[in-house]
């Protein structure tokens, strides 16, 4: 219950982006431009503000970044064992395959803030910061590969990535955020929550087709109950505790972003699909995320 009540607001949020769509009647392009305001600016503002500000120890971060890094190798994994499962349609797989291990960072940022406030949110912002760069790698590779792309000029263009490179070289200069830059950043960082959660629920689409129910329900139990199984088991067996621990909990927990749909579409892949995957994995964690919350919460 406990869990259920610290999610309440975040989800709400959600269902209202869902009953905004629906009911309001705002032009499709108007939520399409939310949600590339959020991917492209929004979103990379708040990675960039989070780990500029934070002074980053990476050996004390070291298990952290560790068991990250273990939950979300076994999404990859696992997504790369279930192309089988798509038969002919590899095309199709290339898309899907990011739905086992992309993470709504939208999501994570506002429960750990409620768990652990500025505290939680950096260090939820570090160790999502090192994860971007993996999750893109394995999304954008698989697509490309399958896209006949440039998997370098692809990783080139990628805003989350760009903004968390440049976010740890600015926290490795040991230099200080001007006043001004801060400020701006931070009513960026303020608005990427709150608007990302509103397109998350504004592109949940329940009508369009899941293909494969077999390899969509495959996808969606390596996402909510084997990463989070695998975070666990990595925290524990490397001593994290505190905020280290629930914050590798709440990330492994994460239902799959909706930059895998804009990722998908902008590189010509099964967008549609994908839509599909990620509201079902979205709605699933509803019921999944507290369960795993209240775990992190009785550590």
């Amino acid at each position: 219950m406990q869990g259920i009540l610290l999610l309440l607001p975040d989800f709400g949020l959600i269902l209202l982006g869902w009953v905004l769509y629906r009911l309001v009647d705002f032009a499709d392009n108007f939520w399409s431009g939310l949600e590339k305001l959020v991917y492209f600016v929004l979103f990379p503002a708040l990675l960039f503000r989070a780990l500029a500000s934070t002074p980053i120890d990476f050996l004390t971060a070291a298990p952290l970044f560790a068991s990250g890094a273990a939950a979300l190798a076994c999404g990859v994994v696992l997504g790369l064992l279930g192309a089988p499962l798509f038969g002919a349609h590899q095309a199709a797989f290339a898309s899907r395959f990011q739905c086992a291990f992309r993470f709504n960072s939208y999501i994570g940022l506002a429960v750990i803030g409620k768990l652990h406030g500025a505290t939680g949110i950096a260090t939820m912002g570090i160790l999502i910061g090192a994860m971007v760069p993996l999750a893109n790698v394995a999304s954008v590779w698989m697509l490309a590969r399958h896209g006949n792309l440039g998997v370098l000029r692809e990783m080139a263009r990628n805003p989350l990535l760009l903004a968390t490179l440049a976010g740890f070289l600015y926290s490795s200069s040991g230099l200080t955020l001007p006043t001004v830059a801060a400020q701006l950043l931070g009513r960026l960082s303020e608005a990427a929550v709150a608007l990302g959660l509103l397109a998350v629920g504004a592109a949940l689409k329940l009508r369009g087709s899941s293909g494969s129910h077999l390899a969509s329900c495959y996808l969606l139990a390596v996402k909510l109950l084997a990463v989070p199984a695998a975070g666990l088991l990595a925290a524990a067996s490397l001593g994290l505790s505190g905020v280290y621990f629930d914050t590798v909990i709440v990330f492994a927990a994460l239902p799959t972003a909706t930059s895998a749909y804009i990722l998908a579409v902008r590189m010509g892949g099964d967008g549609p699909g994908v839509a599909w995957l990620v509201s079902a994995n979205t709605l699933l964690a509803m019921l999944t995320l507290p369960v795993w919350l209240t775990v992190a919460l009785r550590h």
